[in-house]
């Protein structure tokens, strides 16, 4: 079974050695892993994306991991999306390869680049021009001028979204967590800006 962990744990020298080792005991095997937010209090967020075999149970994993001293399980849920994380050096060589669809390119690559269920270009009167499996027919517009979190409600995805071409935005959902960081919230800005440049020079 595939699992992704998000893990808040010490900034310091030997903090990942002694998180793989706690996974492994746990009967877990690390595939990929990626540093998600270096924060000035000294921690850092990562995501572990790891491959469990038949009876092992994620609650096992979190417990090794949070019996760690600073170490604390954010997020733990299955993960669907293939035995490897997307990187955002991925992200813009697949749009500089294809300028005439880097809009749809981006919108497309966006929920496993940042392990959400679903993306969607949208324009005003939540018109939805583009959305990936996953994503709602109608998506409730609000325009963003930066990258921004927009409210859900009880029960429902979390949003973040991010201006894209025009008077359109990109927006991202989550089903249950977790929530979406300033520093995602900062590379999706940085990509949708990045797509519309190029989208622009085609």
């Amino acid at each position: 079974m595939s699992l992704l962990l998000r893990v808040e744990l010490p900034d310091v020298p030997g903090s990942l050695g002694r998180l793989a080792t706690a996974i492994g005991s746990a009967g877990g095997d690390i595939e990929a892993l990626e540093i998600v937010e270096k924060r000035y209090d000294g921690t850092a967020v990562d995501d572990v994306l790891l491959e469990t075999p038949p009876g092992v149970m994620p609650d096992s994993i979190v417990s090794a991991c949070n019996a760690l001293d600073g170490v604390r399980v954010v997020w733990i849920s299955r993960y669907a999306a293939g035995n490897n994380l997307f990187l955002d050096l991925e992200v813009v060589e697949e749009l500089t390869a294809a300028p005439d669809v880097a809009l749809e390119r981006l919108v497309d690559m966006l929920p496993v680049t940042f392990r959400c269920e679903w993306g969607a270009w949208v324009g005003p009167g939540d018109e939805v021009l583009r959305g990936t499996e996953g994503a709602p027919p109608n998506v409730p517009y609000s325009w963003a001028d930066k990258p921004v979190h927009l409210d859900a409600h009880e029960g429902e995805d979390l949003l973040c979204a991010a201006p894209l071409t025009g008077k359109d935005i990109v927006v991202l959902g989550r089903r249950g967590g977790p929530e979406f960081l300033q520093s995602e919230l900062a590379r999706l800005g940085h990509l949708a800006a990045l797509a519309a440049s190029i989208a622009s020079r085609d």
